[in-house]
Parts: C-alpha cells; structure tokens; sequence
C-alpha cells in the first residue's frame, strides 16, 4: 500500500488526520535507497499515519498545506542529497537538471532547502514541531563554513527555526521521538542520534563557539576535528556549542543492530516513484538503483572528503544472508525484473561481514584510522561472508546477472590473506561487466595523504595483481579521481595524468573538482588552508579557473593543451 501524498489518498485509508508528515526535496521513491521512503516504512509500521510532501512549491502555501496539520510533528529533508550540490556544479554554476526530479527539471528544490521548508511550515502552522533530518542537515549540525556563500554559518537548527534535528541513520531516532511526543506531548531532548537547543550550558564536551570558529581557522579545524571524534556510538560523548546566547547540543549516536537492521529492508517499499510524482515523468536517480541491494551501512575507510563518517558512522552493521536473500526473492517477483541484480553492496561493497572487535567493545579509535596509512592489524579483513553471500544470491532461480556496482577497496582485498584473492577471482570472473570501478581519487602520495587514502604503491600492487588474473580477457581497472583537493597543484594533476595513460591505459572522464561540502575535514583543510589543526600550510587551489584546469589536465587533455 502506497504513502499517501493527497487528501483523497489519506480518505481512501479513512484518515481525516496524519500524525506526522515527511516533506522532502527529492520526488517520493518509495524505494530503501531513499531516505524519506524508509523512515516513512519505518514509521508506518509501528502504526502512525504518515503522508509525504514532495518538492512543495515554496513561493506559496498551497503544497505545504495541502495535508493539513500532523498531530505530531513535520519531518524535512532536503531529500538524498544537500540541496546546494543538487542546484550548483564544483565550478559555481547553476545546475539545468535534477536527477531527484520528475523528468530530471531543475529548479523544485530551493537552495537551502531544510531551511527553506522549515521557515515555510513554521509560517503556515505557528506552534507545530519540526524535526529535521537527511544529508543536509547532517553535515550542517554544527557551526560551518559554507562554500557558496564563503562564510561560516550558524547550525541550520537554529537558521530553520526547528526543534530537533536527527542526524545519520535516523530510523532508530524518529521512531522513539515519536513514541514521546506522543506519550508525554513534550519535546524529547536526550534521544541518541538527536541534536537540540537550549539557553544554559549543557553538559559534555564543549566545541569552540561558533564566534571563535568564526574568527579563527584553526579553532574551526578543531571542532570539525573534535565532532569526527566523538560521532560514535560506544564511546562518544555530549557535545554542545555556544551560538549566541543560545547552546545547540548533540547526543551520541545509536547503537544499531543487524536485527534492527534487517527489519527496516523488509518492508514493503513498492520500489517505484510514486504515482503522483510519475505523472510529471520518470526519476532518472531510481533507474540507477532499482535493482541493488544494501547490505551494510557505514564505512570504516574515513576519508577526508567523504561525509559517510559524519553520516552513517565507522562501525560497519551489516545484514544478515537471510534478509539480504529474502529482499533479493522480493525483487525478483517485480514483473520488472529482467534477471539482473545491479549491485550487492553498500557504501563500500567488500566492507560487508566483518568489524574490528576492539571497535565494537570500545568504540573507533581516537589515535589512528582503520585503513589509513595503511589497514589496521586489528580490523582482520575477511571476505569469506561476502562470496558466500554472492554464491547464494547467484544460485537463486530468477537470478541471471548479480553485478557490484559499489565502492570497491583495493586495500581489503590486498590485505586479506585467506579471502582477498578469491573474492578478486570471483569478482573478475562473475560481478563486473567488463570494468571494475575503483576510486584511488590520485596517485600523488602528497595529495593521498590530505584525502587519508592507500598509497601509490597500493594501487600499483592491486593493479599488477588485477592484470595478472585477468590474463587475455577483456576485464578492465576505470578509476574515479578527484582534481584541486587542498594539496593538489597542477604538477600533481599532470603526475596523475602520466599514470593513468601509462599504468591503466585509458584517458580517464569520471574526474571531479573537489567541492568543500559542509563539515568535512577536508572542507576544513580548504577553508583554514592548514593540514590539521595544529598542522603546517598547505596549497589549496580556490579560484575556479585554476580548479578547472587541474581538471582539464587529465580530463580534456587536448583543451589543456590549448589553454596553456
């Protein structure tokens, strides 16, 4: 049964009122890659009566009234993906097309979106709650600079005028502030995965304020550096910090459980957009993921530019075999389904079966990373669970085709000594049609160390043992690579040009500019202009010409040419 986005939708079900009401800058997938799909299954499971607002014209107030008043709270989002990146390129210019969108039209979800939606509601409806969630509000939690305004901005908690704010996986969150606010009819303000605000001082580890991260780069670096730290589970303390006059605070992140987990992917998600979205055309973003399969979250590799730490944290949970198959058995009863599952795989595919024990027990490391500078001795690689689980989704009967599409670490694999080799047998033989995406971002060891990647020498030693399986079959290595990330100069871009003709043999197109999205380290590294907090300066390119001619160097090879 459909989530109901109108009025007659809710009357067919005999609901003359929602209890909460998601609103969201995405068009409404019901589909488990999506967000606001899962938490809206999430919720109607346990029993709320739960509507969706999707991309709501916010110049009026017809859409955002159109489901009347939740008896407990609106949930926004900007939907998968930070609004500001969904409506701007690396180079500062307007984005013509939406891959969220019906019929991929640009320009149905505001810049700044969380904001936008939430100042709209509170208009509409005086005293109703608002709980934020998703990517954008994730990563701007906390005081943070801001690439296209180029300042650092106040936590969107307080700009939206919200009351809370759930960050990362927000299922186990949602659900028990919904249970509160229904229970007590008052705002929950100690729930794990929850952020909130008050006037006195909280207890905890206090970031510096928001006028001295304003006023100094480095304190800016430190409290980055000090949320990467304490956004754990097991070990992770309270944090609060002063804006104004005012304290917005964080409570540690949940524990999740593989049960838990599990549970969420079972429910029945139709796996299509909805039909009131499909009627202004198809939505390009769920073609790319209707037919893969999660099967773990969170990533222990923590690099520099990559927000899944902030988000999805670096304790991997993954999914038991038995509800990953049964998910797979699901699919394959889609009358769509053609034979081929797209992806079996997470945010990094080979991360899946496998965790640090010490991690579980004690929570992520303060003092060093799981895979950078190289794979801790204690994380114990293992990719035996995951060939099993490969083994016994190929064997099902409608099962033609099972590719990974994910994320792929090369470290793993080198790394693992009883499993890594015949996983990469299997995943030349069976799982790739004809190219292995890996993403080594460069091959400078300078520039790899300010993204916390594996070393040139990794890569150089997966790619030899790549082409030694191989052998004359048409199996090849594509990299994705990223230009003017703080420490890359131009000589490093031609460097990695030169490599990747000459080691890889081909001239690479998936080559991105960096963008210093909100609250990363290496956002911190761009704006401060400093390697750590107490580090050395280092280079970083932020004029756009220069930006895009690292691109150039290796992307368009023939136009750089010209150009210099």
């Amino acid at each position: 049964m459909i989530i109901p986005m109108t009025r007659e939708e809710m009357d067919a079900r005999g609901w003359k009122e929602l209890d909460i009401i998601l609103v969201t800058g995405d068009s409404f997938v019901d589909h488990p890659s999506f967000g606001v799909a899962i938490i809206a299954r999430v919720l109607q499971a346990e029993g709320w009566r739960v509507g969706v607002i999707s991309q709501p014209d916010w110049r009026s107030d017809r859409d955002i009234s159109a489901l009347g008043r939740p008896r407990l709270f609106f949930g926004v989002t900007s939907g998968n993906v930070d609004s500001m990146v969904a409506n701007y390129t690396a180079s500062g210019k307007k984005r013509r097309s939406d891959d969220y969108t019906p019929g991929g039209q640009g320009g149905k979800r505001p810049d700044r979106a969380v904001i936008v939606y939430s100042n709209l509601i509170r208009r509409v409806f005086k005293d109703v709650k608002i709980v934020l969630g998703g990517i954008e509000a994730s990563l701007r939690r906390f005081s943070h600079y801001d690439w296209w305004s180029g300042k650092i901005r106040k936590s969107i908690l307080l700009d939206s005028k919200a009351d809370l704010l759930v960050y990362g996986m927000g299922e186990k969150p949602i659900l028990e502030i919904a249970r509160r606010l229904d229970r007590e009819e008052k705002l929950p303000i100690d729930v794990r995965g929850t952020m909130g605000w008050s006037s006195p001082p909280q207890t905890g580890l206090e970031l510096p304020s928001h006028e001295m991260v304003s006023s100094d780069k480095r304190e800016y670096f430190r409290s980055v550096t000090l949320l990467y730290e304490e956004t754990d589970p097991v070990r992770g303390e309270r944090l609060f910090q002063l804006q104004d006059k005012r304290y917005v605070f964080q409570n540690p992140p949940p524990i999740i459980k593989q049960d838990e987990l599990d549970s969420y992917y079972s429910l029945p998600f139709t796996r299509r957009v909805h039909p009131v979205c499909l009627d202004r055309g198809p939505v390009k973003a769920l073609e790319t993921v209707r037919n893969s399969i999660t099967t773990h979250r969170g990533c222990y590799g923590q690099c520099n530019f990559c927000a899944i730490t902030l988000h999805q944290g670096r304790i991997v949970v993954s999914r038991s075999a038995e509800s990953i198959v049964q998910e797979v058995e699901s699919l394959t009863q889609d009358s769509e389904f053609k034979g081929t599952v797209t992806d079996l795989g997470g945010p990094t595919a080979n991360m899946y079966g496998y965790e640090c024990v010490l991690k579980l027990k004690r929570g992520s490391c303060k003092e060093r990373r799981c895979l950078f500078p190289d794979v801790c001795a204690s994380l114990k690689p293992d990719h035996s669970k995951y060939i099993n689980l490969l083994e016994k989704v190929s064997r099902m009967p409608k099962v033609k085709h099972l590719f990974i599409s994910s994320g792929i670490r090369y470290d793993l694999i080198l790394s693992d000594e009883k499993a890594g080799m015949k996983f990469l047998d299997r995943l030349i033989d069976r799982h790739i049609s004809g190219q292995l995406k890996i993403a080594p971002e460069h091959v400078s060891d300078r520039v790899l160390k300010m993204m916390g990647k594996p070393s040139r020498e990794v890569l150089e030693k997966f790619l030899q043992e790549f082409s030694k399986r191989v052998g004359k079959r048409r199996r090849y290595v594509i990299g994705y690579f990223i230009a003017a990330h703080p420490g890359c100069e131009l000589d490093d871009m031609i460097l990695l040009k030169e490599f990747v003709s000459r080691e890889m043999g081909y001239s690479p197109e998936q080559v991105q500019i960096f963008t210093p999205t909100p609250s990363t380290i290496s956002t911190a590294m761009y704006y401060s202009g400093y390697d750590s907090p107490d580090g050395e300066k280092v280079f970083v390119e932020t004029s756009f010409s220069g930006r895009s001619k690292q691109k150039l160097v290796i992307a368009h090879d023939r136009r750089f040419r010209k150009q210099t």
